[in-house]
């Protein structure tokens, strides 16, 4: 089994598309992208947009070579869309790449209002029909019923959480922010070898109570106790605490804890929890959003600027 993380918070952008090889399937999962549109009231910086667009660029490839493509829900980090943003993969981009792929994800009875008209107008565009995943196993492939994005009862979203078994037992469990019990007792009941799970959102930190952080901290150390490797990031990694969550739970435990640039051997780059500071070494032109918009403007500038000053 081979295991490419291709799009994430520590990898720059907003989501948790990873690709995984085994020996009869080649499964893209979550194939989406986003970032941030404000924070700290700016909108991303030109170097975060020319690392979306190369993200942008390997899900795009990977969906031409994928047998399999599984949507955890519609939120637009985790899917292509029909109404993108200027950062965001369109479905139209897509669209015919690949009319045999088999694309899996929840029963439209379990899509919150936004996620069915999502879905609709995706599979529209895509001319297909979706295989209903929940509770299948199908091959080396298991999904899980749908279970709460994040806390359970305050979110109407749900996920699917997907299980791979070859030489190993590969999870991927999005969206539940570690504040799910069952969700994480389905996961250590699959007997994992790697799990790539979201940790809870500490850049809302006045949005989560403390019962809340220390509910996912004691389910981040069940999982750290029961999995050989335990790869966090999305949510958890929009904020430089992310780093410290991670590293003091790998010291607590004396487990393998890590984001997902460490276990692709690349840079960590926060780059949304860093936005800030990017926009203080790299000024941006108040009219470059726009220009980007309508396809004046590219981001080579930034990208040979961001390579120097972040060494990728």
């Amino acid at each position: 089994m081979k295991i490419e993380i291709l799009g994430t918070e520590s990898l720059g952008v907003r989501g948790i598309c990873c690709f995984v090889e085994t020996k009869k399937r080649k499964i893209l999962i979550d194939p989406g992208i986003a970032l941030g549109y404000t924070r700290f009231g700016l909108l991303p910086h030109p170097f975060q947009v020319a690392i979306d667009e190369r993200i942008q660029d390997r899900i795009t490839k990977r969906w031409t070579e994928a047998t399999d493509i599984i949507i955890s829900h519609f939120h637009g980090d985790h899917t292509p869309l029909v109404d993108a943003n200027p950062y965001q993969l369109n479905i139209k981009k897509v669209a015919h790449l690949n009319p045999d792929v088999r694309i899996w994800t929840k029963d439209i009875s379990h899509l919150s209002p936004l996620e069915e008209k999502r879905a609709k107008s995706i599979f529209s565009i895509l001319h297909k029909e979706p295989i209903i995943a929940e509770g299948k196993t199908e091959g080396e492939i298991t999904f899980s019923e749908p279970v709460f994005h994040g806390d359970k009862g305050s979110h109407t979203t749900t996920v699917i959480m997907t299980r791979i078994k070859e030489d190993k037992i590969f999870i991927h469990a999005p969206g539940i922010q570690l504040l799910n019990d069952e969700a994480v007792s389905q996961i250590i009941d699959w007997h994992p070898d790697i799990v790539l799970v979201d940790g809870p959102s500490l850049y809302l930190s006045n949005r989560f109570s403390k019962d809340q952080i220390d509910r996912a901290w004691y389910n981040a150390k069940r999982l750290s106790y029961n999995v050989g490797i335990l790869i966090l990031d999305h949510h958890l990694m929009r904020s430089l605490e992310g780093i410290e969550w991670i590293e003091k739970l790998s010291y607590e435990t004396g487990r393998r804890v890590m984001c997902g640039a460490d276990f692709m051997g690349k840079k960590r780059m926060l780059l949304e929890a860093l936005r800030k500071d990017l926009y203080k070494d790299m000024p941006v032109d108040r009219h470059w959003h726009e220009r980007y918009a309508q396809g004046k403007i590219n981001t080579k500038d930034y990208w040979n600027w961001g390579k120097v000053l972040y060494g990728i």
